[in-house]
């Protein structure tokens, strides 16, 4: 009767002690352990990145580490890490956080515009991805690639439409290159490509033109009527004449984009560059900058009308006036000469 006693006792205990470790493995895997006040925390996780990685990463945002660590070893995680951005949210348990991290890779959104060169847009696309912008600048220069997608390295910003875009964080640069050709084959679709047919220019001259329009105005309004001025100038076999191309020849020359130029001087006319428009009749060989879609479309359905000229209008900053002679030009630029001048903008 007394080792039956006994052994009952032991039989509650082991019980007791086997449901104490249930309760304390249960509360290790479901009790909460963020350490995080606000309502989410993003953890950027990068490819080929360790558990000793992860765990840098992670353990600020942690209340108990070691639960943490003891579950991501039962769980298998610690030796299948992988990479992306995952959102954790406050009072996830460590249970929540490594399904998190195992399948929920958060896409980020990628956006760019006005760009004047390749070398632009990898630093600005960098920013937003895990790519740096010495191996996406590699990709978006690639000579082989180039020649295959019909570019060169003059017009290899013309590849890049200028929108919102999702990736996933951990997009390699050539995945990323891949993406925007894929991009660039959706925008130019068989009614754009006709519209280009129908105005007498490629794809790539589109994008040329475009670009000078985007950077004589900013008001998506009026670029039609800007592209108009320009398509009348190439229908009669006219120089372009546009000062932003002597703007981006100077800036050429000179290696430096950085430089600010608000006012274009008469010597800075005769750059030689087959950018500058005021030397050269055709069309720079690549973009002056990267045109918005506005900017396209405002090229390929221009505006008919007889307008050759344009200046600044000084009464309605930021629009211009338009001109069908030389005469009524003359006067509408000895007007914003004036203006210029009385700003003591030299340059």
């Amino acid at each position: 009767m007394y080792i039956k006693r006994i052994l009952l006792i032991i039989a509650l205990l082991g019980i007791l002690g086997l449901a104490g470790f249930s309760f304390y493995i249960y509360k290790v895997i479901f009790d909460p352990n963020t350490a995080f006040e606000e309502e989410t925390a993003e953890v950027f996780i990068p490819t080929n990145a360790t558990y000793d990685e992860v765990r840098e990463k992670l353990f600020p945002l942690l209340q108990d580490k070691e639960k943490f660590d003891l579950i991501a070893q039962k769980k298998g995680y610690a030796g299948n890490v992988k990479a992306g951005r995952y959102i954790l949210k406050k009072g996830m348990s460590n249970n929540e956080i490594i399904n998190t991290l195992r399948s929920k890779n958060e896409p980020v959104w990628v956006t760019f515009n006005n760009q004047e060169r390749v070398e632009d847009l990898a630093g600005r696309v960098a920013t937003q991805i895990e790519a740096d912008s010495i191996s996406l600048l590699e990709m978006m220069t690639d000579s082989a690639f180039l020649k295959e997608q019909g570019f060169n390295r003059q017009n290899a910003l013309s590849m890049y439409i200028p929108n919102k875009y999702q990736f996933f964080w951990n997009t390699s640069a050539a995945d990323f290159r891949q993406r925007m050709k894929t991009e660039y084959d959706r925008f130019w679709n068989s009614e754009r490509l006709q519209q280009a047919k129908e105005i007498g220019l490629t794809p790539h001259e589109v994008t040329v033109v475009a670009s000078i329009v985007q950077k004589e105005t900013a008001k998506i309004d009026e670029r039609p009527k800007v592209a108009g001025v320009y398509m009348n100038r190439i229908q009669k076999g006219w120089k372009l004449e546009a000062d932003p191309t002597v703007i981006y020849a100077l800036k050429h020359q000179l290696q430096d984009f950085d430089t600010i130029i608000k006012r274009v001087l008469y010597k800075d006319l005769k750059i030689d560059s087959p950018y500058n428009t005021y030397m050269y009749r055709h069309l720079p060989p690549g973009p002056i900058t990267m045109p918005d879609i506005s900017s396209i479309d405002a090229v390929l359905d221009y505006e008919d009308h007889d307008y050759f000229y344009f200046v600044a209008d000084v009464q309605n900053f930021g629009y211009h006036k338009f001109a069908k002679t030389l005469a009524q030009h003359n006067r509408n630029k000895s007007e914003y000469v004036r203006w210029i001048n009385q700003q003591r903008i030299n340059r």
